[in-house]
């Protein structure tokens, strides 16, 4: 594989605007017509569970290219406990740079910089078959389920990977999102209008209407 040619750096202040763009530009009408990831961000920079430590930028040839960011959570244990983990994203690269081992590399420099923070643990939503290539497995093989999921339901988009080995030996319980991803969609269209207009597209494989 070719050798890549990238720098990751803490996000400051001064990156905010470039970093919501290129969400926007990364994630418009994957998962729905338009999108809410680069309001998301713009919000949970402000959020107590926000980790400023964990919030990363890539670049190539001094160009923004790729971003990633965490936030703590905790698991509702069946024992009553409450159990501290991560969640993470949005994460992204430039849609021109997509499939070219950026994003495995943003990834793994990551979640390095989180185990060597001493945090266990990190849940998310994601695709096992890009996520399973840097240590992710489904969440119910640790025990973990996912909040408002029925029974039965496919929750093959829940996914875990420990940080410290061991970390939820003996854990069972109910991943609870941070409520800060939760954003009104007359605030999404609102700050979506502050950008240069895209159009919206239905497109096959949508999972938001």
């Amino acid at each position: 594989m070719k050798q890549l040619d990238f720098t990751v750096r803490r996000e400051t202040e001064a990156d905010h605007r470039a970093v919501e763009n290129l969400i926007r530009e990364s994630f418009w009408n994957v998962y729905r017509p338009g999108c809410s990831e680069h309001y998301v961000i713009h919000r949970l920079r402000e959020d107590p569970a926000f980790v400023r430590e964990l919030d990363f930028v890539m670049e190539k040839d001094d160009k923004l290219i790729g971003q990633n960011m965490f936030m703590k959570t905790v698991i509702d244990a069946d024992s009553g406990k409450t159990v501290d983990v991560l969640t993470m994203g949005p994460i992204c690269i430039a849609p021109e740079l997509k499939r070219k081992g950026y994003g495995k590399a943003l990834l793994d420099y990551s979640l390095g910089k989180a185990a060597s923070l001493g945090y266990g643990a990190v849940l998310f939503e994601g695709n096992i078959a890009f996520y399973g290539k840097s240590g992710f497995d489904y969440a119910r093989n640790f025990g973990i389920r996912y909040h408002d999921l029925p029974e039965g339901a496919d929750d093959s988009f829940f996914l875990c990977r420990e940080l410290i080995p061991g970390y939820l030996d003996g854990v069972s319980g109910v991943y609870r999102t941070p409520a800060g991803y939760y954003v009104p969609d007359e605030e999404v269209e609102a700050f979506d209008r502050t950008f240069p207009p895209k159009e919206k597209k239905k497109l096959p494989g949508q999972i938001f209407g």
